[in-house]
């Protein structure tokens, strides 16, 4: 029990940053041409994002929808699978990473039909994101890290449904 309320809470923690982040934004920067950082680097600027990740399906909101919700569902039920084991500490905190940056970007999709973003860095021009973005991509890196370097085969050999039903 303690695994899910430490999950949740984080998630909600989390997600909420994100949506007190996305609000400064619309309030700061939505009338304005942006706030300079580091000059010719970095900047906040408003966008609103009704695609995907680089612009890609762009005004296909159902079909994000669908495939956020999707992934939300997968990421809990592999949180519910993963034992409260020191072992498995890391990779539960992952999870709530990237539960965490769907959840953030979700709740923009289902109340404004697009996602907000404002992260720029103008030196090499990549495209804008937010603190949903972060998340997840902080997440899926260091689940591949882990993946990689940390865990072994075998160190989720309780997620193998032949094993067990022959036990």
């Amino acid at each position: 029990m303690k695994k899910y309320i430490v999950g949740i809470f984080g998630v909600l923690f989390l997600a909420g940053f994100d949506q007190f982040t996305k609000y400064l934004a619309m309030n700061h920067l939505k009338h304005s041409s942006g706030i300079e950082i580091l000059p010719g680097i970095f900047r906040l600027e408003y966008l609103e994002n009704h695609g995907a990740a680089f612009g890609i399906l762009q005004e296909q909101r159902m079909l994000l929808l669908i495939f956020t919700g999707l992934i939300f569902l997968f990421l809990i039920l592999l949180y519910y699978k993963i034992p409260l084991q020191n072992r498995y500490l890391p990779i539960l905190a992952v999870l709530v990473l990237l539960l965490s940056g769907a959840v953030g970007n979700l709740i923009d999709r289902i109340f404004h039909s697009y996602v907000i973003d404002f992260f720029y860095f103008s030196l090499i021009d990549f495209p804008i994101f937010n603190v949903a973005d972060c998340y997840v991509v902080i997440g899926v890196s260091l689940a591949l890290f882990l993946l990689l370097f940390y865990y072994r085969e075998d160190d989720f050999a309780f997620m193998d449904r032949t094993s067990s039903k022959e036990k």
